[in-house]
């Protein structure tokens, strides 16, 4: 024993401090984030699942979704709700009711489809009453150009004849131009110009010393007549044996007449009120 206590080294102060002390203790932190991964790994499918839907995380869109949902469903319950009763209802109705319930229908069907030809009725009428005052307002119009026409109060072109009327020696007298504006009319001349003035169912020429006053308008020669109507018949009409070009040519004048395509007629009159006359029309 004492050999062994001789062979043992000394203990000093700090190796006895060292002995007592308890060994160091690890990091904490590896071993829970260990646990942790240990604890992940040993959970199954649906746990993680679960897990990834709970706590939820709803926005904003999700919710209005929601709710949307769900006021389809409510909507839909009832209506299958209220299917349902009326179809249970009809199911413990008597085979009287049904029948009443039946001819009811009928009833209510044939007065929609009464109804419905009435509307389609006065719909034709309306149409047709609209077709009509179109119609009268198009020939309205129509009338009213063609009596401005005769009245000398709109304009006119056409296809007709322009006839010159040259007089050197002074001898054409009014007279002589008024047959002319007869013959042309008797022709189907439907409108017609005299240097100028319109001619018109009252138009009256004058001589005035030298020259010829139509309608109070003093016109001098070259006369020249600008004549709307069918050509064919208009300068035939002027050269008639014994008609107006002879006579015409005997007091030492010239006539020309040339056919055109379109001649214009442009001289207008005013509108006269008549003093006396009145439409008899109601």
């Amino acid at each position: 024993m004492s050999n062994q206590d001789e062979t043992q080294p000394e203990e000093t102060p700090t190796t006895r401090l060292r002995r007592e002390l308890p060994a160091e203790v690890p990091a904490a932190a590896p071993q829970a984030d260990a646990s942790e991964e240990a604890a992940e790994s040993a959970l199954t499918g649906r746990q993680r699942l679960v897990k990834g839907l709970w706590p939820p995380r709803v926005t904003r869109a999700q919710l209005i979704v929601a709710v949307l949902l769900f006021g389809l469903g409510f909507g839909l319950a009832v209506q299958v709700a209220s299917n349902s009763d009326s179809s249970n209802a009809l199911r413990g109705a008597r085979q009287e009711d049904l029948v009443r319930i039946l001819d009811e229908l009928d009833d209510r069907s044939q007065r929609l489809e009464d109804e419905k030809q009435g509307l389609e009725k006065q719909r034709q009428e309306l149409e047709n009453s609209s077709d009509q005052a179109e119609e009268a307002r198009k020939q309205t119009v129509e009338k009213e150009k063609q009596l401005g026409i005769l009245a000398g109060t709109v304009a006119a072109q056409g296809p007709g004849i322009t006839v010159t009327i040259e007089d050197t020696k002074g001898t054409v007298e009014a007279d002589m131009l008024l047959d002319a504006i007869q013959e042309l009319r008797a022709a189907g001349a439907e409108a017609i110009q005299v240097n100028g003035v319109r001619v018109v169912a009252g138009t009256y020429l004058t001589d005035s010393g030298e020259s010829v006053s139509v309608d109070g308008n003093k016109i001098n020669a070259p006369y020249r007549f600008k004549v709307i109507g069918k050509p064919q018949d208009l300068e035939p009409a002027l050269n008639i044996p014994g008609g107006v070009v002879q006579t015409l040519e005997k007091e030492q004048a010239t006539v020309t007449v040339e056919r055109s395509t379109k001649i214009v007629v442009d001289a207008l009159r005013a509108a006269e009120q008549p003093d006396y006359a009145r439409s008899s029309s109601q």
